[in-house]
């Protein structure tokens, strides 16, 4: 009984900390809504730039604070989405958002999924067509060795 117990605690416990963390802190909230509803969006697309895979959403590292507090500041200040975008860009680079945008020093990027499966597509083909030589035909001695195994069965 007492393993038991002591296995339901551990599993609740368990359960407790797996519960996402949210890193938006109460103090960041913005009061109108659909205000709150841009910055939050904006900042599921910016890449925290210590935590490199992470959005800023996510991640709590002091850097992507203060970010989120940039993108509420300028949001608050009147700019729109694309203004925000931009001048994070201009700031921090590319390499601030976390899905590239397309443009000529990205198109290798975007393109190289496409380009790997058309290459991988033709070594199929290629692969195919070398695979196996069809069967040449039996000279007229291995057709009569055959006939004459055959007739004695």
């Amino acid at each position: 009984m007492r393993r038991r117990m002591a296995f339901a605690v551990t599993v609740a416990l368990a359960f407790m900390l797996a519960v996402p963390a949210f890193a938006v802190q109460p103090d960041e909230i913005l009061t109108d809504p659909a205000l709150e509803a841009r910055a939050r969006a904006l900042s599921r697309d910016l890449r925290c730039m210590v935590c490199q895979n992470q959005s800023i959403d996510d991640s709590d590292a002091p850097l992507a604070r203060d970010l989120r507090i940039l993108v509420r500041d300028r949001l608050t200040a009147g700019d729109s989405d694309g203004q925000v975008i931009d001048f994070l860009v201009d700031r921090y680079g590319e390499f601030v958002l976390l899905k590239p945008r397309f443009a000529w020093h990205t198109a290798v990027l975007w393109s190289a999924p496409v380009l790997v499966l058309l290459i991988g597509i033709v070594a199929l083909v290629m692969a195919r067509r070398r695979a196996a030589p069809a069967p040449a035909g039996l000279t007229q001695d291995e057709q009569r060795r055959i006939d004459t195994l055959l007739d004695r069965g």
